[in-house]
C-alpha cells in the first residue's frame, strides 16, 4: 500500500511536471512575449501578431511535442521490455528506417511535396518495417525472440537505410526532405495532421497498458509466463503492435528523434521500478516532458534563432549513452 501511495504521489509530479513543460512550451520562444499577452492570445484573442504566433506555431508545436514525447516514451519501454535489451530503442524494429524509406520513395516515384501527403507514406512504411520484422524474427520453430527479433530489425533497418541513401542521392527534393526530417523537429509540421494521428496514438497506448502484464510475466522467463497462462506469440505480437502505431505515428509527424526512446524508460524504472504497469505512464509522461524541454531550450539557447529539437536530444542523449554503456549493472534487463 506504501508503495502503492508512492508511485500515485510521484504519477502526480509527473503530470504536473508535464503540464509545467506545456506551459513553458507556449509561453517561451526564440522571439519574447510577455506573459499577459500569452494570456490574451489564447483566452481572448484580438488579431495580433502575438496571437498569430501562439494560436498557430507555439500551441500546434506543444501538442505535437506532448504527442510524440508520449508515444516515443512508452514505445521505447516496449521495445526495451520486449527485447530484454536496455540499449534498445524504436528504431530498433525498423520502424524509423521503415517511414524513411516510405516518404522518399513517395516523393521520388509520385513527386509528393505536400507534408500531409508523404506522412502518411511514412506510417505506412513504418507499418510494413514492422510486420516484416516481426515475420522474420517469428519465422522457425521458436517463434519471435528477443534476440532474433533484435537481429531482424538490424538487418532491415540497414537495407532500408541502403536504399533510402540510393534515393536521396539521385533526387534533390528528396533529399532536402529527407534532411530535415531525419534532423528531428517540432515546428514546421503540418497541424492539420494531428487529429488524424491522434487516433493511432491512442490506440497504441491502449495495446501498451493491456501489454502491460505480459512483459511483467515475460520479464520472469518465458517457461514461466506460459504457466502463468500467458500465450507468448500474442504477448509479442500485442507489444509489437503497440511499438508499431506509437512510433509510427510519432517519426512520421516529427521526424527521428533520436535517443529519446532509449533514455525515457531508464528515468521512468528508476522511478517506478519494473513493473510495466507503472513504467509504461512513467514512461510517456517523462518523454513528453523531456521533449517540450528540450525543444524550449532549443529555442533560446541562439535567440533569435532556434536549434532542432532533434539536435538537443542528442545533446542530451549521448552522454547518457554513454554512461549507461559504462555501467555494467544495466546490462541486463
Amino acid at each position: 500500500m506504501a508503495l502503492r501511495r508512492h508511485r500515485l504521489a510521484v504519477l502526480g509530479g509527473l503530470l504536473a511536471l508535464t503540464a509545467l513543460a506545456a506551459v513553458g512550451s507556449v509561453a517561451l520562444g526564440s522571439r519574447a512575449i510577455s506573459l499577459p499577452d500569452v494570456w490574451n492570445a489564447i483566452f481572448s484573442p484580438g488579431g495580433s501578431e502575438h496571437d498569430d504566433i501562439i494560436r498557430s506555431l507555439r500551441v500546434p508545436r506543444t501538442a505535437f511535442g506532448l504527442l510524440a514525447g508520449t508515444a516515443l516514451g512508452v514505445a521505447g519501454a516496449l521495445v526495451q521490455g520486449h527485447t530484454r535489451n536496455p540499449l534498445a530503442d524504436p528504431g530498433l524494429l525498423g520502424v524509423t528506417q521503415g517511414a524513411a524509406f516510405a516518404m522518399v520513395l513517395g516523393i521520388f516515384t509520385l513527386g509528393i511535396t505536400s507534408p500531409g501527403t508523404y506522412l502518411w507514406f511514412g506510417f505506412a512504411g513504418a507499418l510494413i518495417a514492422s510486420a516484416l520484422v516481426f515475420a522474420l524474427g517469428g519465422a522457425g520453430r521458436g517463434g519471435a525472440t528477443p534476440l532474433t527479433l533484435a537481429l531482424a530489425g538490424a538487418a532491415v533497418t540497414a537495407m532500408l537505410h541502403g536504399m533510402v541513401a540510393g534515393l536521396v542521392l539521385i533526387d534533390q527534393q528528396a533529399m532536402d526532405t529527407y534532411r530535415f526530417w531525419q534532423a528531428g523537429a517540432l515546428a514546421g509540421r503540418d497541424s492539420g495532421v494531428l487529429p488524424q494521428l491522434l487516433p493511432f496514438v491512442l490506440a497504441g497506448l491502449v495495446l501498451a497498458m493491456l501489454n502491460a502484464t505480459g512483459l511483467n510475466a515475460l520479464a520472469l522467463g518465458e517457461d514461466v509466463a506460459r504457466s502463468l497462462g500467458h500465450r507468448i506469440p500474442l504477448t509479442r505480437a500485442v507489444g509489437i503492435a503497440a511499438i508499431t502505431l506509437l512510433t509510427g505515428a510519432a517519426v512520421a509527424a516529427c521526424g527521428s528523434l533520436a535517443f529519446l526512446g532509449l533514455v525515457v524508460p531508464h528515468l521512468a524504472r528508476s522511478l517506478s521500478g519494473p513493473d510495466h504497469r507503472w513504467l509504461l505512464p512513467f514512461s510517456g509522461l517523462i518523454g513528453a516532458a523531456l521533449l517540450l524541454t528540450a525543444d524550449v531550450v532549443g529555442r533560446l539557447v541562439i535567440r533569435p534563432d532556434e536549434l532542432e529539437v532533434g539536435i538537443m536530444l542528442a545533446l542530451i542523449g549521448g552522454p547518457f549513452f554513454i554512461g549507461l554503456v559504462r555501467r555494467r549493472r544495466l546490462v541486463r534487463l
